[in-house]
């Protein structure tokens, strides 16, 4: 990958699609993973105005050590760049005590309560993206967003704009490499912090991100048949994840009513 023009095309192109919506820059969280490191590091080159978020929720301490170091390297460097921490804990757990059900009865409960935090972070960057006139920057990748959808309906999935959706996860480590950024951050294992025992992307998905990236290119173009052993299997936990995520990429379905309904 040309790492370089690929870095100033994302760059252009974020400052351009800023200039045109008339806005400051740009506000995203920061995780303490790679996709969140490479993105706001490229928001901060735009020159524009761009406000970091550490929003931990019974988080991992490692992971807001990761997070920091990598906010405060970018401050250093970038005087664009401004960095905040909110602590969501108390309001998530406000929100556990009103929402908390049997488990036995809905076994759901965990997952529920694990896209709750995606989505309270969303509400906090565009609380305080309407604040400063900065649009909320998105840090999927092209596996997560358009290959199994593993991500949060209205969370991590609710942004104005998705800088690295067209690349895939071993391209961002390329990126992340080439962008010289904090050690910690380019050998982060992917996981998505939102559960209260540590699961990597990894374990959740059942598959590697190098393994998902072949099966989606290859999608579409192949069945199951084509495929045996290992590549099998990865292909089918990548199309019953596609299929079960494809209300979150696809437009909100509108039903349409006819015209002559509407005569008289």
């Amino acid at each position: 990958m040309q790492t370089q023009k690929v870095t100033d095309h994302i760059v252009n192109w974020l400052k351009d699609y800023a200039t045109k919506a008339k806005v400051n820059g740009y506000v995203l969280g920061v995780s303490g993973g790679v996709d969140s490191g490479v993105v706001s590091t490229l928001a901060a080159m735009t020159g524009l105005k761009t406000l970091l978020f550490e929003m931990p929720i019974r988080q991992k301490e490692d992971q807001v050590n990761r997070a920091w170091e990598h906010m405060n390297d970018l401050k250093s460097r970038f005087p664009n760049v401004e960095t905040m921490s909110v602590n969501l804990t108390p309001a998530f757990e406000e929100l556990y005590k009103s929402f908390d059900v049997h488990d036995d009865l809905y076994p759901n409960e965990k997952l529920a309560f694990a896209n709750t935090r995606s989505r309270l972070r969303m509400l906090t960057l565009y609380y305080y993206g309407q604040l400063n006139g900065l649009l909320v920057c998105g840090t999927g990748n092209k596996v997560e967003d358009f290959g199994i959808g593993f991500y949060t309906k209205y969370g991590d999935g609710g942004v104005d704009v998705s800088p690295i959706a067209d690349l895939y996860k071993t391209e961002v480590y390329k990126l992340a490499k080439s962008l010289n950024l904090v050690k910690n951050i380019q050998e982060a294992i992917p996981t998505d912090g939102l559960w209260d025992v540590d699961r990597t992307d990894e374990q959740q998905i059942g598959a590697s991100y190098p393994e998902l990236e072949k099966i989606q290119k290859e999608y579409g173009t192949k069945t199951a048949d084509d495929y045996e052993g290992r590549d099998k299997e990865v292909f089918l936990i990548f199309d019953r994840m596609h299929k079960a995520a494809k209300h979150k990429m696809d437009p909100i379905p509108v039903c349409d009513i006819p015209e002559e309904w509407r005569e008289g």
